[in-house]
């Protein structure tokens, strides 16, 4: 469906959230080097839990590497507290990235001022600084779905009772 990129993510349980996110989404998740953790570290896991053993996952060396695979180009899109071009005016595509960067740095200053109309951002009250990232992966993989829901695999509900 999409194609989730966490560029140097450092803590394990917002990227194994993430990681379920995606199982669910039926996303690619991409994890750019370096990482705060092994990622068989069991926090990684635990957040997971068994969805894990489901996720479409790729590990790039650096962001070098995978810029050199993925371009930026009209179907990128970056996530940061840096500018003012809200999410939900962006245009999602089936396939589209959505890259965000580490708990502590975000993406690079320099690629955002590269490519500003690529930039998008949730919207925040004046005393916040910046959410979660599972939270805000979460906020801009949705509105990417709901943009593209039709022929979306879902499992229906009567299938979900008869799981549990």
């Amino acid at each position: 469906m999409f194609n989730i990129v966490l560029v140097e993510p450092q803590i394990p349980p917002n990227t194994g959230t993430i990681g379920r996110l995606c199982v669910n989404l039926d996303a690619t998740l991409h994890l750019i080097k370096p990482l705060g953790f092994d990622i068989d570290d069991k926090a990684v896991k635990r957040a997971g839990l068994d969805y894990w053993n489901k996720l479409d996952l790729i590990v790039w060396d650096d962001f070098d590497t995978f810029l050199k695979a993925h371009p930026i180009d009209n179907h990128t899109h970056l996530a940061t507290t840096k500018t003012d071009q809200i999410y939900f005016n962006a245009e999602f595509e089936k396939g589209d990235y959505i890259l965000f960067g580490s708990e502590t740095k975000g993406i690079d200053e320099r690629v955002l001022l590269d490519n500003p109309s690529r930039c998008i951002t949730i919207p925040m009250g004046g005393a916040g600084r910046s959410l979660n990232l599972g939270v805000s992966v979460g906020i801009v993989a949705y509105e990417a779905l709901r943009q593209n829901y039709d022929g979306f695999e879902k499992i229906s509900i009567k299938n979900r009772l008869k799981e549990s």
